[in-house]
């Protein structure tokens, strides 16, 4: 425990981050260090565990509030020989319900009714797709761990011909109040069960196949539909593919994060697409004809005579479909224009022919500062 790093600096945020902030963080952070961007590298799977345990206990209001207070000890129950930072087995939660009112800005009051339907929490994971998919829309298979009910029990936990019975301590509550020395004093509170671990129900003959639990955890496979025009660190939420619910409630979401791999050619700026495109000094001073390519493929521009570097061309409605819209962006062109190197004794001629047969009235620009320089020394 002694070496574990503070979670605040796992993300690079400060303590007093908003949610949206600390989430943010640890969209950046979970893409820098993702093992599909990091095959076979150990150091980044070991950061990339240390992003992902940092957020868990973060991005959950109850938990954050245990690690701001007690830090890690808060929130790992092997802290110490005796269980917690002060030697003995306290509940943080039953000293928080006590003293704050069960946690009425940590989370809510949990259920009374341990056995009421629970929707099932949200699922996280990270698609990586092209510039053109991003573009375009594509369908994608994603692969993801979930948790799901289990089919052998049908989620109650118990072998097949046996039912689980109401737990005789805490009556089915799934709560007991007891009175318990903390450091904040004897409190009298209501805490978890501890023969039926806040259940309410006790499973004599436990499932086989889930060992108890009702849920299993497994690798799920599905198809989802990118729209065309996301954006790189977008979600996509897949309503009803997180984990399943409780006691028959319905199961939470898939949020899909997107990212979108650099493409070599085109950059993106809200829906427009911008590239640069080289070109020679003849078809910059004399004009002519070049292939521009854009997502829809190769297209055709003339460049005007007296073409000048960093100039910009725009090709109507060449950039990318608006998200969930019509319309598409516009495609810009930036100019690059490019000296010759490794000239040949003939080609060096020329150009000193060319030089020479020009004057200032061939270069605007040069002849502009020619005259402000008089200017500024009263030539």
């Amino acid at each position: 425990m002694a070496d574990k790093r503070d979670y605040y600096e796992v993300l690079g945020v400060e303590k007093s981050a908003s949610d949206e902030e600390i989430k943010k963080a640890y969209r950046q952070a979970a893409k820098k260090y993702h093992p599909d961007l990091h095959p076979g590298d150990k150091e980044a799977e070991s950061k990339f565990k240390e992003v992902n345990e940092a957020y868990e206990v973060l991005s959950d209001k109850e938990k954050k509030a245990r690690y701001d207070q007690f830090g890690h000890a808060g929130v790992d129950p092997n802290y110490s020989a005796g269980g917690s930072p002060f030697g003995q087995d306290i509940d943080f939660g039953d000293i928080f319900s006590s003293v704050f009112g069960g946690f009425g800005g940590f989370g809510g009051r949990r259920s009374s009714n341990p056995n009421a339907p629970r929707r099932g929490s949200d699922v996280e994971t990270t698609l990586y797709i092209s510039f053109e998919e991003a573009a375009k829309g594509c369908k994608k298979t994603v692969s993801y761990q979930a948790v799901t009910t289990c089919k052998e029990c049908s989620g109650t936990g118990a072998q097949k011909g046996t039912v689980p019975k109401t737990c005789s301590s805490c009556g089915g509550t799934g709560h007991v109040t007891i009175n318990q020395r903390t450091p904040f004093g004897v409190v009298q509170t209501s805490r978890t069960c501890d023969s039926c671990k806040g259940k309410g129900k006790i499973v004599e003959t436990p499932c086989r196949a889930c060992n108890g639990a009702g849920r299993v955890k497994h690798k799920k496979t599905i198809e989802v539909n990118i729209p065309a025009g996301i954006s790189d660190e977008q979600i996509l939420n897949v309503a009803g593919h997180g984990n399943s619910g409780i006691n028959s409630g319905p199961a939470g979401d898939l949020h899909v994060y997107i990212g979108v791999r650099p493409h070599p050619v085109f950059e993106r700026r809200g829906d427009d697409v911008w590239c640069e495109l080289p070109i020679t000094f003849s078809q910059a001073a004399l004009g002519g004809n070049v292939v521009v390519p854009t997502l829809d493929g190769k297209v055709s521009y003339d460049i005007h005579e007296g073409t000048q570097p960093n100039d910009v061309f725009k090709l109507k409605g060449k950039g990318i479909q608006h998200l969930n819209g019509r319309g598409k962006g516009d495609q810009y062109v930036k100019v690059v224009i490019e000296i010759p190197k490794n000239l040949s004794s003939k080609q060096k001629e020329l150009i000193k022919e060319l030089s020479g047969s020009t004057t200032d009235k061939n270069y605007s620009k040069r002849k502009s500062f020619k005259d402000k320089i008089k200017k500024m020394f009263n030539e």
